[in-house]
């Protein structure tokens, strides 16, 4: 690692001589132990072939990616400019080009998949420990709900999906060397813009007409690639995407599993109840937290929009992967009445309305489950939950474990900041209260000073 190379560089910067040491990112990068990282991640690289990236430089990326809210491309251009993100990625002297290329990191998730990513989310509950910032009594008690994680798409209808399944399958037979009798280019534009107006005036019998022009236009395109394309590979693109086509052009408003994405078929439709947004267009996904303090320790996608409560067991396995201990009682909302789940170690609590013979305690920790929704609240404001940008299902999972340990290293960076705030500020204002004491003993003062700096570097 180029930290451990005692070499100096004549015409590098380190960047210790940059950064702030009482910094808090400073810290806490000398807090987490890399080097679990090294021991997970190394077993997905093969000897042969191109250099791996340096794992600690992707960790840190990823955290800082999903804190911050910023794209792949994004992170890695705001690196090149902070030396202390920087210093948090293992670097010793001050970086002027990129170390990556923006798509390494999506191909790095991929290849590090469900478990590695989870790998994220343990160390900053370790460190939260080291820190203190955790503590062991907070595992007890865990609550578990579940939300929405929406797609980057298009709020989805008939309209769009007819035109956008055309459009695609016309560009595709173009690639592939197809010459249809007729794209529809401009007939379609002009038809989908016309329905958009007649449906924003109300007139929806002319908007259903312009409607059903777009479904007919879709049809001749698929049947025309059909008579031409007399040999599909099957799992070829055009293959896939006429299947994708025919799904869009043959369902109707009552059918189950509807497309409602040409490029993100894993797109679910939930509803949730809620006033303000009837129906969500994403990826179901459950959420568990601390009672006290609000630490992630477990975060996982769920397809297929299943039951609540029959989602509680798998939800419980993660927790036992990443907590360092497991919980006593789990806590949820009443959409988990009729699980069927009984635990030994465990003891599963369902909210009810009344409290009736629940002892008082027990009651005030059923009544902090709700602690949970802004918790949720931060995921999706701060932390990218609120759209996920990444492809397919094995993305869906990868985005909301992140956006759960980005949420975890947000507190900590937010912990030490508050450490070091409370410990000196008092420590400075009784050195300014005693200024004239002080004044004719710059030893005393240093000596002060000395000893504080010391104090925070063992915090």
């Amino acid at each position: 690692h180029e930290r451990d190379n005692p070499q100096m560089e004549l015409f590098k910067v380190e960047l210790m001589r940059i950064v702030d040491a009482s910094h808090e990112m400073v810290k806490l990068a000398d807090i987490i132990d890399w080097e679990n990282f090294e021991g997970t991640f190394g077993q997905m690289w093969q000897p042969k072939g191109r250099p791996s990236i340096d794992t600690r430089v992707m960790v840190s990326l990823h955290y800082l990616k999903y804190t911050y809210d910023l794209s792949d491309e994004e992170v890695v251009e705001s690196w090149l400019q902070n030396p202390y993100w920087q210093y948090l990625s293992g670097m010793r002297y001050f970086q002027h080009t990129r170390v990556l290329d923006p798509s390494s990191m999506s191909r790095w998730r991929k290849r590090a998949g469900k478990a590695g990513l989870e790998q994220l989310l343990t160390e900053t509950i370790r460190a939260g420990l080291k820190l203190k910032a955790v503590k062991p009594s907070q595992l007890k008690r865990v609550n578990i709900d579940t939300t929405v994680q929406e797609k980057h798409i298009r709020y989805p209808t008939d309209s769009r999906l007819y035109d956008r399944a055309r459009q695609r399958l016309v560009k595709q037979a173009e690639c592939e060397g197809i010459l249809l009798r007729q794209n529809y280019k401009r007939v379609g534009h002009k038809v989908l813009i016309q329905q958009q107006r007649y449906a924003h005036a109300r007139q929806f019998n002319r908007a259903d007409k312009c409607q059903k022009t777009l479904r007919t236009l879709l049809g001749r395109v698929i049947r025309d690639i059909e008579h031409k394309a007399e040999e599909l590979i099957e799992g070829s693109p055009l293959a896939s995407l006429l299947e994708t086509a025919k799904g869009i052009h043959t369902q109707q408003r009552s059918d189950k599993n509807k497309i409602y994405s040409v490029h993100a078929l894993e797109v679910e439709c939930i509803s949730k109840g809620k006033v303000h947004k009837r129906y969500e267009f994403g990826v179901k996904a459950s959420i568990a937290t601390t009672s006290k303090g609000g630490w992630h320790v477990g975060a996982m996608s769920l397809p297929g929009n299943p039951y609540d409560g029959h989602t509680l067991s798998q939800c419980f396995k993660q927790i036992k992967t990443i907590s360092p201990r497991i919980p006593e009682h789990l806590f949820t909302d009443q959409g988990y009445r009729g699980h069927g789940l009984s635990l030994e170690q465990t003891q599963i609590h369902v909210d009810k309305k009344r409290r009736g013979g629940t002892p008082q305690r027990l009651w005030s920790w059923m009544k902090r489950r709700a602690a949970i929704e802004p918790g949720i609240g931060h995921l999706k404001a701060q932390h990218r939950l609120n759209r996920n940008r990444l492809w397919g299902h094995q993305a869906d999972m990868h985005n909301v474990i992140l956006c759960a340990a980005a949420m975890n290293f947000h507190k900590l960076l937010k912990h030490i900041r508050l450490l070091w705030l409370y410990i000196f500020r008092p420590l400075f204002s009784i050195l300014h209260h005693h200024k004239m004491r002080f004044s004719g003993s710059t030893k005393a003062n240093a000596t002060i000073v000395s000893w504080g700096q010391n104090y925070s570097s063992k915090k």
